[in-house]
This record gives structure tokens, sequence and C-alpha cells, in this order.
């Protein structure tokens, strides 16, 4: 299998670049350097996010069920929306991503779109486990439902949307659906679904941008002891759910060379055989991050055009 031609010479050239590197990837299970690459290597590629002059942000905190205060900013352009919005749950693999370092896609979603944008400051792996990220998400979701009114916004055209580790947004869809919370969709973006999948496969191993080790130490710092048994929770680990009736229709994109790929699949198709829509988006070409690679990429510009479609139709 073969990366887009677009793709392709760009990831030859860094990883070129990465072999003359001195300095260690970190080991397997650690989690705290691995979150240290991740910001730093996230912080390089949204320099070259577009501006967003007309996109105003605002912060806000929610206070999450054990009294921790979790940190949220509002993005609206030019100073109000369409009734629909979007909460955002940044990614980095559970156990990275700040507010600050997603500040510039969420003013570029706002300003593409013109829905305000709730980022969520979810508290990270390994110092939280389990289900704290989820459930601090869906703290927020109940927080702009709330404020809906005061911030113009219509509280049946909410949605949720979240890249790679921001898939705490599916677990997100599914504290809605326990609480009896509707929502107009969950936008998942190659989303990290399943705790199992940290085997390498050996198809897709050599094209790996987010690797096996890396799924591994997202998912032991998310689930410590947990890992891997019957023990976890599907609020945590979506693939883990059982029953998918009732959920929030589902817009997944994912590419065939991204180690999401089966986990994305099998998702879409237990929400479809559970009578939910979904709408699945399966990039030949593509790994884990692919967006990030060549933004001028066709590729790159047919799922941005394809996310303002599914986010402005909210």
């Amino acid at each position: 299998m073969k990366f887009d031609r677009e793709l392709g010479p760009v990831l030859a050239a860094e990883a070129q670049a990465a072999a003359g590197c001195t300095v260690p990837f970190p080991e397997r299970g650690d989690a705290l350097s691995l979150r240290t690459v991740i910001d730093g290597a996230f912080k390089a590629l949204v320099a070259a996010v577009p501006g967003a002059p007309e996109v105003t942000m605002t912060p806000y905190t929610v206070t999450a069920d054990d009294g921790t205060d979790i940190s949220l900013r509002w993005y609206v352009r030019g100073g109000s929306g369409t009734g629909a919005a979007v909460v955002y749950v940044h990614g980095s693999g559970k156990i990275g991503g700040t507010l600050e370092g997603f500040d510039p896609l969420m003013r570029h979603y706002a300003q593409l779109t013109g829905v305000p944008f709730l980022a969520v400051d979810y508290r990270l792996a390994p110092e939280h486990q389990g289900t704290t990220a989820a459930e601090d998400t869906f703290a927020a979701l109940l927080w702009l439902r709330t404020h809906a009114d005061e911030l113009g916004v219509d509280s049946s055209r909410i949605a949720v949307m979240g890249d790679s580790g921001g898939a705490i947004c599916a677990d997100t869809a599914i504290l809605a659906r326990n609480n009896g919370i509707g929502l107009a969709r969950q936008i998942l973006i190659y989303p990290m679904l399943d705790d199992r999948n940290t085997v390498p496969d050996p198809v897709l191993a050599p094209t790996a941008t987010w690797t096996y080790d890396n799924n591994y130490t997202g998912w032991a710092a998310l689930l410590g002891d947990d890992l891997d048994t019957d023990r976890v929770s599907p609020v945590a680990v979506p693939a883990r759910l059982r029953d998918f009736t009732g959920l929030a229709p589902a817009y997944i994109e994912v590419g065939t060379l991204d180690i999401f790929r089966d986990e994305s699949i099998s998702f879409a198709q237990n929400l479809l055989w559970a009578g939910v829509e979904c709408e699945l988006h399966f990039h030949p070409g593509a790994p884990h991050g692919h967006d990030w690679i060549n933004p001028d990429s066709a590729l790159n510009k047919r799922v941005i055009a394809d996310r303002v479609r599914v986010i402005t139709a909210l």
C-alpha cells in the first residue's frame, strides 16, 4: 500500500530529517515524554493554519461533578452564530494537547463555517484516568445547553467533534444518549476508539504516523491496569460499546493507511446496524493526521470541504 502521491514526498523528507536526530523517541509506555513530543510537533503544525481575523474568543469555566473547574473557550465569527454549535474535543492521544495549542484550529473552523465552537480543556491521562475526560466534556455539553439562549444557540443543533484522541467526543455521545440528551451529530476525525489495537499489523505498521507503540502508550495511560480487560467502560473506550441504538448520527473520516482504519469501519458498521445514520469517508493513501501533512494537497482540500459541509449543515 502506498501513500497518496502528494503526501508521500513530504513524509519521505520528514523521515530523512528525523533520521539525523540524536534525541531518542519516547519508549513505549512513557506517556509524559510522548506528550512533550506531541505538543511540540503540534505547535509547529498549527503555525501554518490561516488566520481568522473575524473570530473572537471568550473564556468560560464549567465545574465538573467532582468540583474541578474545567476551562472552556467559545469561538464566534463576527460576534454571532448560526444557531448551531460544536463542542470540540482536541486530539493528541488522550495524553496531550491544550486549549492554547489548538486555538488556531478552533479559530480556523469558526472562520470557515460561521458556526461557533466550544473547546474543552478536559483532563489528560495519565494524571486522570478512565472516564474523566468524557465526563469533563459532557459537563461542557451540559453547560452549553444551559447557556444556549444567551449564546444564540439552538440546543437541538449542537454537535460534538474531535480528532484522533479527541474521539472522547464519541464517549460524550454515549453519555448524552444514556442521559437522554439529544445531539445533532458526532463528528469523528480519524478517531482513537479501541484499546485492543496495540499489536502491529504488518501491512499498516510501515506507514503508521501514529504508531502501535504510541497507541499502547495512550491507552495504557488512560486505562492503567484495566487496559485490554473486561473491566473497561465503553464511556472510556467507545469500541467496547454493545448497544449503539439511540446514539447521535455520525460523520467518520479515516485513511486507508491509518492504524485506526479498521476500528473506524467497525464503529460505523455498528452504528448502521443499530439504525443510526453514519457517513463514513475512507481516504486511499492517507495515514493518521493526513490533513496536517500537506495542507495544499487535493486530499486535504476534499476533507476540509467535507468537514465544512457537515458542520454548516447542523
